[in-house]
């Protein structure tokens, strides 16, 4: 499957991706990075990695992008925006969110604002959700969630970083799932 990588920020998914592609550990193909900053680094390492990388301000500017690449499945890695994809890409674009929807979700609710609300609350468990993402923050279809134990003493940053390795585990395992059982597996 055909897939291009949205992020705003430094890449790390993305350079999860690669080398997960890179092993055999997910499957696709990445054909395209785009970022709506055009100082990410994450474009940065999409080109060393030899992928096309471009930025593109707004929706309009990245359907015209993903036009040319025949794309099936839009990955959000990192990407702080409200996507609005094309017609036919509406029920194809996964992303991944640093809790486990429905708690601690929605619009604002990224990074470690995720983690100091989680914290706050005294949770003792987090995680990770991968779904499809559609034209509400955090609501379409859930693939994959991971479960993180926490520690009373944890920070907020302790948690980020429990959260990112199983994030790194949990986006491969969804795309590979949704590859294997089609979109329309998970759509009503």
């Amino acid at each position: 499957m055909k897939m291009a990588v949205l992020l705003s920020g430094s890449g790390r998914t993305l350079d999860n991706f690669h080398e997960r592609l890179a092993t055999g550990a997910m499957r696709g193909s990445i054909e395209v990075v785009l970022s709506n900053l055009p100082e990410a680094l994450g474009l940065t390492k999409a080109r060393k990695y030899g992928y096309p990388a471009f930025h593109a301000q707004d929706n309009a500017a990245i359907n015209a992008i993903l036009q040319e690449y025949e794309i099936q499945l839009v990955l959000l890695a990192g990407y702080l925006k409200l996507y609005q994809p094309p017609a036919h890409l509406r029920r194809a674009v996964l992303n991944i969110h640093p809790s486990l929807i429905p708690a601690f979700c929605g619009a604002g609710m990224y990074g470690l604002r995720v983690h100091r609300a989680v914290k706050a609350r005294g949770c003792k468990v987090s995680g990770c959700t991968v779904h499809f993402a559609n034209e509400v923050y955090d609501e379409g279809p859930i693939v994959i969630q991971h479960c993180v134990a926490l520690d009373d003493a944890d920070t907020p940053e302790d948690i980020a970083a429990r959260v990112f390795a199983a994030e790194c585990e949990a986006y491969p395992e969804a795309i590979n799932t949704v590859l294997t059982r089609g979109l329309d597996y998970f759509w009503p």
